[in-house]
């Protein structure tokens, strides 16, 4: 038997039946009263009724109905998030949301306080600061010590005394030990030793027949430094002077020349000889020295009594010197005047040398008389023989 199935047409969905009942889509369930118009009124009713319309079709289409489910509550949890609800006061200013100026307390600041440019709350800042101090202050000068020095008894004691304050003094520093003939293996050992930065400079010229022997060795330290242009302050330390720690950190405030009072002890050793600038803070007004010598030198200084700029040596124009001719001290004149000839070269008068330190009023070097006869040292500062026994042990 032949069975005939009716399917109903989309087109004929909404139309009545003989009972009189409607046809209900599955999306009216969701509805109050099973229609649409009973949705409570509000500015969005129109776009609901819109996508109402538009799920119905959705159902018809075959789509599954939970994902029709799924995106229906979305939309209407999306309408009614963007619908404004009540009373929003529109008329906000940008300076309510802006914090409040923290402002620190009034504190009263006497005139000679010192200005204050940066504040660190809870942190050290001392070291920071010396830091930033540091900064500020220009590079120290370089002091270039010149030390002769030949075969004696005492040289390794005083070329290890010398070394050792050169030690102590603040870089940038170099010392210039200049050796008569050859550079011995003992002196090039002590300087090794000492941790300096030294040169080991040799003279080869003859000062058999020169009374101060220094001279010449002297000379070839500034012939080096005129040759390599050394930049610093140039001051002879001889090694069996006996100097402070203050004097090399006041050789660096000089500009030009400076000059200091030095101590010597006499030969007799029972009374010490001064010589040097009488100042008025650093101008020099006069000079200590012994009545032999007052009438036959220009300057009264000893050797280690001044230090100079070493730009004088190879930079004449910078100092206006007049000639161009090297300075060397001078093996001509009598012993006792090359320090005076030697000043003369460098300066014109006291106006253009400064004390140190101020007042000239502190005794900074000393120079001892220490007889040792000609009696030289061993070879490698060592005794071949053994001692002679003066006291067996019982």
């Amino acid at each position: 038997m032949a069975s005939i199935r009716r399917t109903l047409s989309p087109a004929n969905h909404d139309r009545s039946y003989q009972n009189g009942a409607g046809f209900s889509s599955p999306s009216q369930k969701f509805l109050p009263n099973g229609n649409s118009k009973h949705f409570p009124s509000s500015s969005s009713s129109t776009h609901l009724q819109l996508l109402f319309t538009a799920v119905n079709l959705v159902y018809r289409k075959g789509w599954r109905r939970s994902f029709c489910r799924c995106l229906f509550f979305f939309l209407i949890g999306f309408v009614f998030g963007i619908t404004p609800f009540g009373h929003i006061d529109s008329d906000i200013q940008a300076k309510d949301f802006t914090f409040p100026d923290l402002k620190p307390s009034h504190v009263n600041r006497q005139l000679d306080d010192e200005i204050v440019t940066s504040v660190s709350l809870g942190i050290n800042t001392r070291l920071q600061e010396q830091k930033e101090v540091t900064d500020l202050i220009e590079p120290l000068k370089q002091l270039i010590v010149v030390t002769p020095t030949y075969n004696r008894v005492f040289q390794a004691y005083f070329l290890n005394r010398l070394g050792q304050l050169l030690r102590l003094v603040k870089p940038p520093l170099v010392w210039i030990v200049v050796e008569e003939k050859a550079a011995s293996f003992e002196t090039a050992e002590i300087l090794r030793k000492t941790g300096v930065m030294y040169r080991h400079v040799v003279c080869m010229r003859n000062s058999s027949n020169v009374k101060d022997r220094g001279v010449h060795q002297r000379n070839t330290a500034l012939e080096h430094i005129e040759r390599h242009k050394l930049d610093g302050i140039v001051f002879f330390a001889d090694d069996d002077n006996v100097y402070t720690l203050e004097l090399f950190e006041s050789l660096r405030t000089v500009s030009r020349f400076g000059t200091w009072p030095f101590a010597m002890l006499a030969q007799s050793k029972n009374k010490a000889i001064l010589e040097g600038p009488v100042c008025n803070a650093s101008q020099v007004i006069g000079w200590h020295t012994n009545e032999k010598s007052k009438r036959l030198r220009r300057f009264h200084v000893d050797m280690s009594g001044f230090a100079f700029n070493s730009t004088i040596l190879w930079d004449s124009k910078r100092w206006g010197r007049p000639f161009s001719n090297p300075i060397r001290q001078l093996d001509t004149v009598k012993e006792g005047f090359q320090e005076t000839t030697f000043i003369e070269q460098v300066v014109e008068d006291e106006s253009q040398m400064e004390g140190i330190p101020p007042g000239c009023s502190r005794i900074m070097n000393w120079h001892l008389h220490l007889d040792t006869g000609n009696f030289e040292y061993p070879k490698g500062w060592l005794l071949e023989k053994n001692l002679e026994v003066t006291l067996h042990i019982k």
